[in-house]
């Protein structure tokens, strides 16, 4: 009778080994799904703020090109170092606007300000933003509405002619109106 209760014994201490056994590999497999799961739903975020913020970029970008207008050539240069607009610029402006108003079109306007090399890179980028700031300021003050309009800086990064001379350095400091539709 011992080697049956020995039999017993074993038998019933391997079945509860294996028992152990399943159950620890059930909760590892469990606490591992649980990791790969939070893995996934981080991702799936993302993936959800990215695709979002692609739309928007999307829907900003279906805007059609319709005309762009440069404020660069000699009666509406901006001088070295300076942002403000000279009374030429101003008339310049004015019959845009005035363009702008006739057409009676939903545009949108994207202004971008451009400065010459001279100067540190963080200067120019900051000296182009006033420029297309300025721009902004006195569109808006003559009825175009500032949520139809945006403004960026290219600073120094987009020349349009060589920096080398005077005269290329000019036609760099400028501000580009882009209309949308």
């Amino acid at each position: 009778m011992n080697a049956k209760i020995r039999m017993v014994a074993v038998s019933a201490m391997l079945a509860a080994g294996f028992a152990t056994t399943g159950c620890a590999s059930h909760r590892f497999v469990k606490e591992r799904v649980a990791v790969v799961d939070d893995r996934v739903t981080t991702v799936e975020g993302t993936a959800g703020e990215a695709l979002q913020r692609a739309n928007a970029a999307h829907k900003l970008a279906e805007g059609k090109f319709l005309y762009q207008v440069v404020l660069s050539d000699d009666s509406v240069k901006f001088p070295t170092d300076r942002h403000a607009l000279s009374p030429e610029g101003q008339a310049r402006l004015d019959e845009f606007a005035q363009r702008l108003m006739s057409e009676n079109r939903n545009v949108y306007l994207e202004i971008q300000g451009h400065t010459d090399s001279t100067g540190p890179e963080a200067y120019n980028d900051q000296l182009g933003e006033a420029r297309a700031e300025a721009v902004r300021k006195y569109l808006s003050q003559k009825g175009v509405a500032l949520n139809r309009m945006a403004t960026i800086s290219y600073g120094e990064e987009s020349p349009v002619a060589p920096n080398e001379s005077p005269e290329g350095r000019s036609q760099n400091r400028r501000v580009a109106i882009v209309v949308l539709s």
